[in-house]
């Protein structure tokens, strides 16, 4: 099979009490819903789910969405450590990446969906860069689309992106509004990029991400 792995690496913070984790956890039923009712989809994405806080969690191991009756929930708490998250997902892609493989199957370059609300706290900061760079220079490195809401840095955000970045516009958007954007657009992304597949004859695909995300601001990956 030709399988395309996505990733939702999602803050679990203690700032993303409030509005954060709650709408993301409303939204999941209807992501997992519209994945897993569309076989042509399905049968050719599969979908794992890393929460990082102070450490980080694989809380869904990568899946076939149809093949399961729901999603884990989100839970908010602790510090923003974004080595964490890079480091559990660098070896849970390489762990996913090599199993599909040596079941046969022809494995498509990996998306992750990146949402955070805050700054890292790691300290230093190379700690988090240094995961970062070790995660975009491997053999299965994946294509990156960040989200930032809250307090989110621009520029953090666009570091952390290789394929797009969006930052919630202000603060006249509402949290829990924009989120549901965010989970719409990741949605969007799996649905329009699977379907590629088929029309490229199994030789590649279209990573379909939205240009415009309702509440974000798209950022330059150019600018430093």
């Amino acid at each position: 099979m030709q399988l395309l792995p996505f990733y939702l690496v999602c803050d679990e913070s203690s700032s993303m009490a409030a509005d954060g984790v709650g709408a993301i956890n409303e939204a999941l039923p209807d992501l997992h819903d519209e994945i897993s009712s569309n076989p042509a989809v399905a049968d050719k994405a599969r979908f794992a789910m890393i929460g990082f806080s102070t450490s980080a969690t694989l809380l869904q191991p990568l899946v076939d969405l149809s093949e399961i009756d729901s999603l884990p929930s989100l839970s908010a708490g602790g510090v923003t450590s974004f080595a964490s998250a890079f480091q559990l997902l660098k070896d849970t892609i390489q762990k996913d990446v090599d199993r599909l493989k040596g079941e046969g199957h022809s494995v498509f370059r990996p998306v992750v969906f990146f949402l955070s609300d805050g700054a890292p706290t790691d300290m230093p900061d190379t700690l988090w860069r240094d995961a970062l760079k070790e995660l975009k220079e491997f053999s299965y490195a994946p294509k990156i689309i960040a989200f930032g809401i809250g307090t989110a840095d621009r520029m953090t955000i666009a570091e952390v992106a290789n394929f797009k970045a969006f930052i919630q516009e202000s603060d006249n958007v509402n949290p829990a509004v924009a989120l549901r954007e965010f989970a719409s657009s990741l949605t969007n992304s799996i649905v329009n990029s699977t379907t590629s597949i088929s029309s490229k004859g199994g030789e590649g695909f279209d990573l379909k991400v939205d240009d415009h995300v309702d509440g974000y601001t798209s950022l330059s990956l150019d600018k430093m």
